[in-house]
């Protein structure tokens, strides 16, 4: 089906529900990401986005190209560059030059950049834990398996 073809609605009960899940869990992600986003910044006096990276290159301790840095947190070049930037000026990851290609970089993670991410990601669990905490274990699963669901559908 290519975008412009229509979709058919065969139960319209069934799509507005549908619709209504959509709604609620984009005002659920709102509502986490705002509360991560406030206690990185108060706790940490850093950004999403900048936990990302760290987050992201605290899981490849070899690094990552900045092109599959971006292509991992699914954003552009340019966006990357600045958070990397920054973060290299605290000395959380460093850049190297590729031998293989001198146009090309490799960012990596620090000693003192993966000590922060050890600390951060300890925090980040307890505050998902605390955010999540009257959603059941089977109930989690579920709720996993319909947005593995819809991202394979789409």
């Amino acid at each position: 089906m290519t975008a412009q073809e229509t979709h058919l609605v065969e139960d319209e009960m069934l799509a507005r529900q549908r619709l209504r899940l959509w709604l609620q869990m984009l005002k659920a992600v709102r509502h986490v990401e705002g509360s991560l986003r406030e206690r990185l910044r108060s706790g940490y006096a850093t950004t999403l986005p900048r936990f990302d990276v760290l987050a992201a290159l605290h899981s490849e301790p070899e690094g990552m190209k900045m092109s599959e840095l971006s292509q991992h947190l699914v954003v552009s070049n340019g966006n990357v560059t600045g958070v990397v930037d920054r973060l290299v000026n605290e000395e959380l990851v460093e850049r190297l030059t590729l031998e293989s290609d001198r146009r090309a970089f490799l960012v990596r993670i620090t000693d003192k950049g993966r000590a922060l991410m050890d600390e951060m990601t300890a925090e980040h669990l307890s505050w998902i834990d605390e955010m999540f905490t009257d959603v059941s274990e089977s109930d989690a699963a579920r709720g996993i398996s319909i947005m593995l669901d819809i991202r394979h559908k789409g």
